[in-house]
């Protein structure tokens, strides 16, 4: 049982957007802002955010385009009953709805074809790499444990209408193998914006955008840089994403 005292309170868009977060377990990073400012959905339409841990990615959508709709599926119970509070938080329940599953088996939860969007920070480094604690909710969180890259892009085509869209955020080095991924499942890829930690150095993210049953026309977008120099503050760019 999770207490009040294992939350810390935290806030988005200068106070207009309030996440609670679990104190020693899964905390979202700067992936999630990234990939939630990215998406241009059209009014009325819906997504849906897989693996969306405490809900940050469909929170910020939601404040971002109030006229959406989102379905939020994520594995480990804590974390789904960790989103519905910021949901309730935020008074967007008529909007946004939490579902505890596993994506692997998104057909008990989800009808085909039922999204226009489908977006995922999923865990996207490969088990026994990095420091990990085995079945803990980061190593759930970031590790290919319960959810590997074939899992997600196809509960994603399940998910997506013909025609709908596809978004993803991935380490760079794997750019390959999502691409390759993205096409095996019926997910054309047709934007990829390449992120850097500052220029200089080589990207070190990717945002994918693809189209299910989508023709081959693949657009690389102008470079996105977090912070102005090494060692330096953030970029006018990702300030932008934290402003209201």
């Amino acid at each position: 049982m999770i207490s009040e005292r294992d939350y810390t309170e935290d806030t988005l868009f200068d106070g207009r957007l309030n996440c609670l977060q679990h104190r020693k377990g899964y905390r979202f990073s700067v992936d999630a802002v990234l990939l939630g400012n990215f998406i241009r959905p059209r009014r009325g339409e819906t997504i849906l955010d897989l693996g969306c841990g405490c809900g940050i990615v469909s929170l910020i959508l939601a404040y971002r385009w109030p006229s959406v709709n989102i379905t939020a599926l994520e594995i480990q119970p804590d974390l789904a009953v960790l989103a519905r509070k910021n949901v309730k938080l935020n008074n967007w329940q008529e909007r946004i709805k939490t579902v505890q599953g596993d994506l692997k088996e998104i057909k008990k939860y989800i009808a085909p074809g039922s999204f226009d969007w489908v977006v995922s920070n999923p865990p996207y480094r490969k088990p026994g790499t990095g420091r990990v604690n085995p079945g803990t909710e980061q190593a759930v969180a970031r590790h290919e444990q319960a959810a590997d890259l074939e899992s997600v892009t196809r509960a994603a085509n399940w998910a997506a209408r013909k025609g709908g869209r596809a978004c993803f955020i991935y380490p760079a080095s794997r750019g390959a193998a999502v691409i390759s991924g993205l096409k095996n499942t019926g997910l054309e890829p047709k934007k990829i914006l390449p992120i850097f930690s500052y220029p200089g150095n080589a990207a070190s993210l990717l945002i994918i955008e693809a189209v299910k049953q989508g023709g081959e026309e693949l657009t690389l977008l102008s470079p996105f840089y977090i912070y102005e120099k090494k060692d330096g503050g953030y970029s006018p760019e990702m300030l932008r994403f934290y402003s209201p």
